[in-house]
């Protein structure tokens, strides 16, 4: 059933009196204002990202270089939303190979892995911006007072924004985000299998549009 927008967000989606800043694993949904489907296409069951949506996926694996004591699970980027999960209190400064996704992001470390894994080629001017995005993505994580699940994905929000507009594009994402606490083995293994096979079954998904 079609989800909207307006109904789930004029309420809190968060929990009274839960520590947000705990260890533990998150599951976070951010969509894109009025479903605009700006961050790719799906062909063939597989997500075929815009410049939007690269900037989208690039920034979210910056997110475990920069927000401290977190790390990263399995993610996806849709036409009109993305999907990931957060660890926290799980980033012992290594080298994320002991992140416990169970999933195949092949210990992506950041922006290194993003382009082996979506096969994505920056050419040296958008290789420049990423840089100048990554550094100012660090910037802005260095200055938040906690790292709470709150003030990472509105870190994550703010950064994309920002690089969006600086590019020229009109964009913004819908207020507020989803997210469900992962608090089993059971409930981490289903919900990383939802988000590897959400772009196969996009037509399905509550927040498709044609």
């Amino acid at each position: 059933m079609p989800c909207d927008p307006n109904k789930h967000h004029r309420r809190s989606i968060r929990l009274k009196e839960y520590d947000y800043s705990q260890t533990g694993l998150y599951f976070v949904t951010i969509c894109v204002q009025n479903r605009e489907c700006v961050l790719g296409k799906i062909i063939d069951g597989k997500i075929n990202l815009s410049s939007l949506g690269i900037i989208a996926d690039v920034l979210w694996h910056e997110i475990k270089n920069h927000a401290n004591n977190a790390d990263l699970g399995e993610f996806t980027v849709m036409p009109n939303h993305i999907h990931g999960i957060i660890l926290l209190g799980c980033n012992d400064g290594g080298d994320g190979d002991d992140n416990g996704d169970g999933g195949d992001n092949g210990g992506d470390g950041g922006g290194g892995g993003v382009g082996a894994r979506h096969a994505l080629p920056l050419h040296a001017e958008h290789a420049e911006r990423m840089e100048r995005m990554e550094q100012q993505m660090q910037s802005r994580f260095q200055n938040q007072g906690k790292n709470t699940l709150s003030s990472i994905v509105g870190s994550y929000k703010s950064a994309v924004s920002k690089h969006a507009h600086r590019l020229g594009f009109t964009f913004s994402w819908q207020r507020n985000y989803y997210e469900h606490i992962i608090r089993n083995e059971q409930s981490h293994q289903n919900i990383s299998n939802y988000i590897i096979h959400n772009p196969e079954k996009w037509q399905d998904d509550k927040f498709y549009v044609e």
